[in-house]
């Protein structure tokens, strides 16, 4: 019996189906790697987002209405108004239900948050996030005069255009009224 090798064309052709099949299976490990990382950036996206909408909205919710002489807002009656918070940087401007004023507003591409009497705003996204637009719409902010009252609940719609990590983006919106009734007593 005699010892056979292999031939140099058997040899070259299990190279290349041996170079074939790693290379399918590393494109395969690299693409799974690669979405992993874009869903991992949306999920933080999601979470940054979420916890930001909520904190608005909770803020927003609980605000109380000017009823003394204007000290936060620009006058008597508004729950909320649209306004330069810090020069330059006009947002969203309310008294929380402490009775302190407080807004936010979009900075370069952070969003900030200001309250009366402390040193600078601070920023309530991370660094890893952009956002690109912040638009704050108000509907029934004045209650009117006795006379004519406004009769509509007082309401802000908030959006944001976020940016992530892994080109990740969201659009998202909310419309948030006050806890207590808008009512003249």
């Amino acid at each position: 019996m005699k010892n056979r090798g292999f031939t140099l064309v058997e040899l070259l052709v299990g190279m290349v189906i041996f170079s074939l099949v790693g290379g399918i299976a590393a494109g395969v490990l690299l693409s799974g790697l690669r979405a992993q990382r874009k869903t991992l950036a949306y999920q933080e996206l999601l979470s940054q987002t979420s916890y930001l909408m909520e904190y608005m909205s909770r803020s927003l919710r609980m605000a109380r209405k000017e009823l003394s002489a204007p000290a936060c807002l620009s006058q008597n009656g508004l729950n909320y108004e649209v306004a330069e918070i810090v020069p330059g940087h006009s947002g969203l401007k309310f008294k929380n239900y402490q009775g302190i004023c407080q807004g936010f507003f979009l900075q370069g591409d952070q969003l900030k948050e200001w309250k009366e009497g402390y040193a600078e705003p601070l920023s309530l996204t991370s660094a890893d996030l952009q956002v690109s637009a912040f638009n704050a719409h108000l509907f029934g902010e004045s209650q009117g005069t006795i006379e004519e009252p406004d009769n509509d609940q007082s309401k802000v719609t908030i959006f944001f255009d976020i940016k992530g990590k892994e080109e990740s983006k969201i659009k998202i919106q909310t419309t948030v009224s006050q806890r207590n009734l808008d009512i003249l007593q």
